[in-house]
């Protein structure tokens, strides 16, 4: 398994956070581990590993901190960036708007891809794989009646029999 910070090395540390009913796992290289002082665990925080904005507490410029003062909050929430560093979810649905802008980039260092796709049951994808067939099959059993060829035409009506039978047992 690889680093999800730097994407190359071997993943040594691995770290799960929960906070109320969402779980959030990091995999870190030994190196990257250091830079972001997991050894301390009270000097990081695994939604800015996520986000790949952890900074050690040493390196924060004056700045930085009077950035942090007035930074944007949810209208609706009061949520600010540091609150979903915190807890690493959203207050409310109109922190996706406020937030949006660096949420696609975000977004794609937490998950594969901007979309959501989730897992299916193995029972569930067979049926759709079965119900996908069976229409392809019906299709191309019309197709054959209509050129007239019904000895085509009867092995593909045994074979949706079959497939019918077996979807339904």
């Amino acid at each position: 398994m690889l680093c999800n910070v730097c994407k190359q090395n071997e993943a040594k540390v691995h770290l799960t956070q929960i906070v109320g009913d969402k779980m959030q796992k990091v995999d870190l290289c030994e190196a990257c581990s250091k830079e972001k002082g997991v050894g301390d665990p009270a000097s990081y925080s695994l939604a800015e590993l996520l986000l790949g904005q952890s900074l050690p507490t040493d390196e924060v410029a004056p700045e930085a901190e009077a950035a942090v003062d007035v930074e944007t909050k949810c209208p609706t929430c009061g949520y600010s960036q540091a609150d979903f560093k915190k807890a690493g979810r959203f207050g409310c649905s109109d922190c996706y708007t406020t937030f949006g802008e660096g949420l696609g980039t975000m977004l794609k260092t937490m998950h594969k891809g901007l979309r959501h796709t989730g897992k299916v049951p193995a029972a569930l994808q067979q049926a759709r794989e079965a119900t996908q067939k069976l229409k392809a099959l019906q299709k191309k059993l019309e197709k054959t009646v209509a050129e007239e060829n019904f000895e085509e035409a009867a092995q593909l009506r045994d074979e949706i029999k079959r497939l019918k039978d077996k979807v339904t047992a």
